[in-house]
């Protein structure tokens, strides 16, 4: 009788223990933007007059070349395509002393992109080893915690877009805040 017991209830969660330690199986992630871990903290570039919103940054490089354009593009376009929870989101420009002013220029005529200019140093600290190229998801709380990367083909930055847009749908579902 003790046997019976043993196999039906201690044997199946020392099975479960042994496969998480072992990896024996693919763990599940639904994302289909890069992880950051740990996520950088982008807090130095709060700004206390705006609400706490999911952001999608991008920070303007000196030089905007194809995939410039098309990054530029996808997150105004992710952001209008949120519909009913766009006002839980924002499209976010990080610009500094050395960013393209002539697509700087365009960007504050156009009112759907809340620009933030800093130096680069403060971009250097927040983004460290990770790098600046990238479309990337901001929590409320301004810790940058998935990455998209550029794509110079039209086509492809279209599909990219889709794959922001459906991550940042999935967490403005499981988030409260924003």
């Amino acid at each position: 009788m003790i046997l019976i017991f043993v196999a039906v209830f201690v044997l199946p969660v020392i099975l479960a223990k042994l496969a998480l330690d072992n990896g024996w199986f693919n763990q599940a992630a639904t994302n289909k933007g890069t992880l950051i871990q740990p996520p950088l903290d982008m807090s130095s570039l709060n700004d206390a007059e705006h609400t706490p919103k999911w952001k999608l940054v991008y920070v303007l490089p000196e030089m905007c070349d194809k995939s410039c354009e098309n990054a530029l593009y996808s997150i105004v376009q992710v952001w209008s395509a949120l519909g009913k929870h766009a006002d839980r989101a924002e499209a976010v420009v990080i610009s500094h002393n050395r960013s393209n002013q002539t697509q700087l220029a365009d960007l504050k005529s156009a009112s759907k992109v809340r620009i933030i200019e800093t130096s680069q140093t403060d971009i250097q600290q927040i983004f460290k080893d990770s790098g600046t190229e990238g479309v990337f998801i901001a929590d409320t709380l301004n810790n940058v915690i998935l990455r998209y990367p550029l794509q110079a083909n039209t086509e492809t930055a279209v599909l990219e877009s889709r794959d922001i847009l459906a991550d940042l749908r999935k967490v403005l579902k499981l988030s409260r805040i924003g």
